[in-house]
């Protein structure tokens, strides 16, 4: 995708990150970082000075600089980054570099603090009160990332642009919704997106408002609206809903749903008549295995949320499994076959071969292509 905004922002608190240690802040706290809204212009003086809305720090009279880490709502591999400097005129970094760390488990603090930070964006130069755009390139998945200020000052908000890669240990263990951001599914295509952008079909909860739906303009024509999906993987969809949720009075009347992969196009579900500000669910025939989703709405109007439960098809388990493993940073990769019980040698040996072909140990064949 050219315009790795669109994507998802992995480190938003609305997908359940979370600033977890900041070296300081001083002036303005740390959680501002990642709220998911733009940040506002807020009048007055504290306490402590003037507010802001964003993280910002003391004056340094040391040498060094400032740095707040922050745990990824979902893991994922980062296609770019924005550092949002909005009403910091005079008190903003002039320079700012990200890195990026890969940790298994529930990890404190301190481990998070002494984790193996590689570089994602190197020292980069910004402006004030303004939003400095940067593409990332890694293919390395990131639990964590750690915005470093230099010297120090005060930033609004962090995105964190990407495409989520699910841990395949826990698709394993139950229902998979295909179409969550979270798990890897994208927006590919879409008719219409005047209101609402079609990615918050797929994000994570109930939507609280409709602004947090997709909504297009109003049609004065014959045609249709719709929605394209790239699913997490090639998988069998069991139970889709459909919410309308919020959307009163512009709810579409009727829907349907396609699938496509290996076979070609699949009818997942006719056209079906909606309700507004309701949650549908739909049993699925399952019987066949998709990779891609369209969504049709007749003739147009908004959805909160699109969810498609299903489970991986054995080939799309298998995709799933290599491309997380694929991308993990070498220390994790050697960690996670460490607990399968791969001896150390083989496991160097195996990391050191990636991307890895067919012949495996059984043990971590079950690991990246799933049970048998």
């Amino acid at each position: 995708m050219s315009d790795f905004t669109r994507l998802l922002d992995l480190a938003s608190r609305a997908l359940g990150g979370a600033v977890v240690a900041a070296n300081d802040e001083s002036f303005a706290e740390r959680e501002n970082l990642i709220l998911p809204e733009a940040p506002v212009a807020r009048t007055g003086f504290g306490h402590k000075g003037k507010v802001y809305d964003g993280w910002e720090t003391r004056r340094r009279r040391t040498p060094g600089h400032d740095w707040a880490v922050v745990r990824l709502g979902t893991p994922g591999i980062v296609a770019g980054v924005v550092v949002d400097t909005t009403f910091f005129t005079g008190n903003y970094p002039p320079r700012a570099s990200v890195d990026g760390a890969a940790i298994e488990g529930h990890c404190s603090v301190d481990e998070v603090l002494k984790a193996d930070w590689q570089p994602l964006l190197p020292l980069s130069d910004l402006a004030g009160n303004s939003s400095s755009i940067f593409p990332v390139f890694s293919g390395r998945r990131v639990t964590h990332v750690r915005l470093n200020i230099h010297p120090d000052g005060g930033v609004a908000r962090l995105r964190v642009h990407g495409r989520a890669v699910p841990d395949p240990r826990l698709v394993d263990a139950g229902p998979l919704d295909l179409a969550a951001l979270e798990n890897g599914a994208v927006v590919t295509g879409v008719s219409n997106e005047f209101y609402g952008r079609p990615q918050q079909l797929l994000a994570p909860g109930l939507a609280r408002t409709m602004g947090e739906g997709w909504e297009t303009s109003r049609r004065r024509d014959s045609g249709y609206d719709w929605v394209e999906v790239s699913l997490a993987c090639e998988g069998v969809v069991t139970l889709a809903e459909l919410d309308t949720s919020y959307f009163l009075h512009n709810a579409p009347g009727t829907a349907s749903l396609t699938g496509a992969g290996p076979g070609g196009e699949v009818a997942l579900l006719p056209r079906t008549r909606l309700q507004p500000d309701a949650r549908h669910r739909f049993v699925v025939d399952g019987a066949a295995g998709v990779d891609r989703v369209r969504l049709d709405v007749f003739p147009d109007g908004g959805m909160a949320r699109l969810r498609l439960w299903g489970r991986p098809t054995a080939a799309g388990r298998a995709a799933l499994g290599r491309r997380w493993f694929d991308a993990l940073p070498d220390v994790q990769a050697l960690e996670v076959l460490g607990s399968t019980g791969v001896p150390p040698q083989v496991a160097g040996r195996l990391v050191g071969a990636r991307p890895l072909g067919g012949d495996l140990p059984p043990e971590v064949a079950r690991l990246l292509d799933g049970p048998a």
